[in-house]
């Protein structure tokens, strides 16, 4: 057994860096860094469609809510493994933390990118500029933190292929106090995104202003989301590196990612219904359009993982957990953007430079995701999948 447990103990994956689609990942990353820095020295003015209405577009709504939402991989993973003891995820644990710490850190450093003095970002770390009773002080602070937990979390991969074991030794003592926290602060962060939507009232239509009910709606989510992206990358690895894939382990995953996703179905079409908004789901309108296109998103894996033998299906899997990541997409930028109702006159559409850096952001954490299972030990070793 132990044999057996070392065969299949994370290494680097090895291979060459240099690709047509590296290459590709590169130039767009390189192409948001530049529109970046001419944000920094000519303001967002210069690079985005931002007004007085629309204080934050894209780059809130997709790098950070929606982006710190598709990292909580590790923050599930965490929970199943940690907390529940479900010892059979561990080959899932490393490899989603990895994309967990990229998503998070690029999450953070948009944020800075965001801020019109954005020099003043360190304010944020000073405790003489606490303002203990906002809603957005708790999140950047824990996002902050929780990316710092990661690295650490993260850093045996590092120290295993630096040769440094004893420090690895060292610290494996004290990672149970990191784990703790790994589950603590994104548990606080993602329902407290969802408060962030309170405080605009009625500025936010009906279908997505759930007042209190929102931090459970965006930590359910939240949860649901970290399942679909492990199994979205774990698809994706395995097709990407020639690798088998882990359906062994997927498909109970799926079972509880299937009851989570029912539990929260129930809990937003009730919501709607005791707040009275139910009707203006089938007003003539673009928000109602969006409200069912984002529950399309939501009921259509329910449908398609309904049975066992769905479960097992990689293709199956592998589409229920695309449309899930959709839907929690949509309901975030629904509840940020299309459903957000400053007034008549305003308007906002992201600018292309605005979609260059998102579109930047995600390529660079794929290219980083790429190098770092090529050069560290993150994924399992396995032989080739045949085909």
């Amino acid at each position: 057994m132990a044999d057996h447990a070392h065969a299949h103990a994370p290494r680097p994956l090895g291979g060459g860096l240099l690709t047509p689609f590296t290459l590709l990942l590169g130039v767009l990353s390189a192409i948001a860094g530049v529109i970046l820095l001419y944000r920094l020295f000519y303001g967002l003015g210069a690079v985005t469609n931002l007004n007085d209405g629309y204080p934050w577009g894209i780059w809130i709504a997709y790098d950070v809510v929606v982006g710190s939402a598709f990292a909580c991989g590790g923050y599930a993973m965490a929970l199943l493994v940690y907390i529940f003891n479900k010892g059979q995820y561990h080959p899932l644990v490393r490899p989603a933390l990895l994309a967990s710490l990229f998503g998070y850190t690029l999450a953070g450093a948009s944020v800075i990118f965001d801020l019109g003095r954005w020099w003043n970002f360190w304010h944020i770390f000073w405790p003489g500029y606490a303002q203990v009773n906002s809603v957005m002080f708790e999140v950047a602070v824990c996002i902050s933190a929780y990316i710092v937990v990661m690295w650490i979390e993260f850093s045996p991969a590092f120290l295993e292929k630096l040769g440094m074991k004893d420090v690895k030794q060292k610290l494996n003592k004290l990672l149970f106090f990191f784990i703790a926290l790994g589950v603590l602060l994104p548990s606080m962060h993602q329902s407290s995104l969802g408060s962030l939507l309170v405080i605009f009232g009625q500025q936010i239509h009906p279908l997505w202003q759930s007042g209190w009910m929102l931090p459970v709606i965006y930590l359910m989510t939240a949860i649901l989301l970290g399942f679909a992206v492990v199994i979205f990358e774990a698809t994706l690895s395995s097709t990407g590196f020639d690798r088998p894939l882990e359906t062994k382990v997927l498909t109970p995953l799926s079972r509880i990612m299937f009851w989570l996703l029912a539990a929260y179905v129930a809990v937003r079409v009730l919501d709607l219904v005791f707040r009275g908004a139910l009707g203006t789901a089938f007003a003539a309108t673009w928000q109602a359009f969006w409200f069912w296109i984002e529950m399309a998103c939501f009921v259509a894996p329910l449908v398609l993982l309904s049975t066992e033998q769905a479960r097992r299906s990689a293709a199956k899997l592998f589409v229920g957990a695309v449309l899930l990541m959709l839907g929690g997409f949509l309901l975030r930028i629904n509840g940020f953007l299309v459903g957000y109702m400053t007034g008549d006159g305003w308007h906002y559409f992201p600018s292309f430079a605005e979609l260059m850096v998102t579109v930047g952001l995600i390529a660079f954490e794929i290219l980083a995701y790429i190098v770092i299972v090529r050069k560290f030990p993150v994924l399992p070793a396995a032989q080739p999948a045949t085909r």
